[in-house]
């Protein structure tokens, strides 16, 4: 296998975007976001904002997936922290391994920093692969508002 892994560009605007609406219409995100909220997440990905960045899985031309991660500071850990916000691989491309590449460059590319993900706990396949990571559970629940 010999996987990609790049900075997302405006030319992967359309297919991010048809992956984004399948992702988020699926059990493993709470929220089935917004066609302007997949704009501005692809916008801030593309346009060099501080703090988001896009990654595309990409192998002989054709994306198999991507990912955003979102960056931001732990007050509780003291140290700067990326939160791996969207992990997507296409149906056809799951078990290749292609997530468990970006864990180990995002791993690489971010040493020191802490790294954090959501998951749904249906998502058993996701938890799998995140705990062969190194993942671990935080006992606690987030909120929001």
């Amino acid at each position: 296998m010999s996987i990609n892994i790049r900075m997302m560009t405006e030319s992967d605007r359309p297919e991010v975007r048809t992956m984004m609406e399948v992702f988020y219409a699926s059990p493993a995100v709470l929220s089935n976001g917004s066609s302007e909220i997949f704009e501005k997440d692809i916008d801030n990905c593309v346009n060099d904002s501080p703090f988001l960045e896009g990654y595309i899985f990409e192998e002989d031309g054709i994306i198999k997936g991507y990912a955003m991660i979102a960056k931001s500071f732990s007050t509780e850990f003291g140290k700067p922290c990326i939160w791996i916000e969207d992990i997507y691989v296409k149906d056809a491309f799951r078990g290749q391994g292609i997530a468990t590449l970006f864990f180990n460059y995002i791993k690489e590319k971010y040493a020191g920093f802490l790294q954090r993900l959501e998951v749904e706990r249906e998502n058993e396949k996701a938890l799998a692969v995140y705990e062969k990571c190194g993942f671990e559970e935080l006992p606690y629940m987030e909120m929001k508002r």
